[in-house]
């Protein structure tokens, strides 16, 4: 078992990326654990965020991709689960080609609770992989699909389904496009005029 782990590590080398400290005072993005896709940036400055609004906060850090590779900015899970705060422009791209700080956009998605951000605190994790460069052509026709050109709700709606006896909503699959309704028995009857989400 230990030799299959060791090939596997000489089978995906570590990417090597040049990281300048703008601000030495704070850690190099870390990995919170073996296994984990996305490494901790950590906030240069103290920020608050008002219910509603954003900012561009700073990392402390430049890095230099190899080329092929991009560095995206995803939020934190428990920034979001807990504060409502999440990064605006979900992923951020960092190119190869970009030598600048590594900003990222928080927003507040609370309604009424103001959120502290203090330096140092995690606010955003960066995954590293490689990218295609694509060569578009220009066609007459594309090449054909089972999907075809359904879009935005092509497979399938939702409608809100009182569940029985808690006073909660629940979503259930309608296919097709359909509005599905209920089936007689647990959850049947007429929806409520309105739901509030």
């Amino acid at each position: 078992m230990g030799a299959a782990r060791s090939d596997r590590r000489e089978e995906f080398p570590p990417v090597n990326i040049q990281v300048r400290l703008l601000d030495p005072g704070l850690p190099l993005p870390a990995y919170a654990h073996p296994g984990d896709a996305g490494a901790d940036l950590y906030a240069a400055e103290s920020v608050e965020l008002a219910p509603g609004t954003w900012k561009c906060v700073p990392t402390g850090i430049a890095i230099a991709l190899p080329e092929g590779y991009v560095g995206l900015v995803h939020p934190r899970s428990g920034l979001a689960a807990r504060l409502g705060v999440t990064v605006l422009n979900a992923p951020g791209t960092v190119d190869a080609g970009y030598r600048g700080e590594i900003l990222v956009n928080l927003i507040n998605h609370d309604r009424e609770r103001t959120v502290a951000i203090s330096r140092g605190d995690r606010i955003a994790q960066l995954v590293v992989q490689r990218v295609e460069r694509a060569v578009f052509e220009v066609v007459e026709e594309l090449d054909g699909s089972a999907r075809g050109t359904g879009g935005h709700g092509s497979t399938g709606g939702h409608v809100a389904l009182p569940e029985a006896g808690n006073g909660h909503v629940a979503l259930r699959e309608a296919g097709n496009g359909r509005v599905a309704l209920p089936e007689q028995g647990v959850g049947a009857g007429p929806l409520p005029a309105q739901q509030n989400f």
